[in-house]
């Protein structure tokens, strides 16, 4: 299955990528960068995370785990035609608020009655309206631990299985509902540039290899090793971060 969210080496889009460089471009898409890092820093895997966190102390009614592997696989589930229809934060929008309704935060009936409601307002709507009291501060506090001291993937030294200068094969296992293997490397294969200092965990078990700690390696792929004739000429050399799941041996 290819997933739309790895483009890079499919033919036939409709017209070439416009890259905006501004981090947001609308004013909501600031408002869902702070409600997506709100929920990480208040997810329930933190309880078990490097650093722990005592998130079971924090009084909030968010109860479920939720991260960019979430968020990510939200925006890979959708129908091809949206994903390239919507911006950026349109898919994280999209994401998020079907997380909340499945999860039963949300209905979808409260969800088209504030909408409809918004759309009636000359004046933009009041945090407290939205957002209700902050119960002490203990929300806002665990949030901005979480965005000083992270949720490091990291769990031990490095226990890599192919040294540098390794030649290696990407796999091509079935993607599932979330992969971070991506489609234009499935099958090719490349060389081991390095091997980072650590054993990383996912913190979503793929169903495609990776989720326990593992090693991640950076692989060097020349254009012919990728594209064969297609490849245009020059010295051009691409790297890819890849879990040590993702990589065997050559043929």
């Amino acid at each position: 299955m290819k997933l739309q969210h790895y483009i890079g080496g499919l033919e036939g889009l409709p017209e070439p990528l416009t890259l905006d460089r501004r981090v947001f471009a609308e004013e909501w898409e600031r408002r869902i960068f702070g409600i997506h890092v709100a929920m990480m820093g208040l997810s329930g895997h933190l309880g078990s995370s490097a650093p722990a966190y005592a998130i079971a102390d924090v009084p909030t009614t968010f109860r479920d785990m939720w991260t960019w592997a979430d968020l990510r696989a939200g925006a890979e589930a959708m129908d091809p035609f949206d994903y390239f229809k919507f911006r950026y934060y349109e898919k994280w929008l999209g994401g998020i608020t079907a997380f909340l309704v499945d999860k039963g935060y949300l209905r979808e009936d409260e969800l088209a009655s504030r909408t409809t409601e918004l759309r009636g307002e000359a004046a933009r709507p009041d945090v407290a309206r939205l957002g209700g009291a902050d119960r002490g501060g203990a929300i806002d506090e665990q949030i901005m631990a979480y965005l000083r001291n992270g949720d490091t993937p990291r769990r031990d030294v490095a226990h890599p299985k192919f040294a540098v200068g390794r030649r290696v094969r990407i796999t091509n296992v079935p993607a599932g509902a979330h992969t971070r293997l991506p489609g234009y490397l499935r099958g090719r294969s490349g060389t081991v540039a390095q091997v980072l200092e650590g054993d990383y965990a996912y913190f979503w078990h793929t169903g495609d290899g990776i989720g326990d700690p593992m090693p991640v390696y950076i692989v060097e792929f020349t254009p012919a090793e990728l594209w064969g004739p297609s490849a245009e000429p020059g010295a051009q050399t691409l790297y890819a971060e890849l879990f040590e799941a993702y990589l065997e041996e050559p043929a």
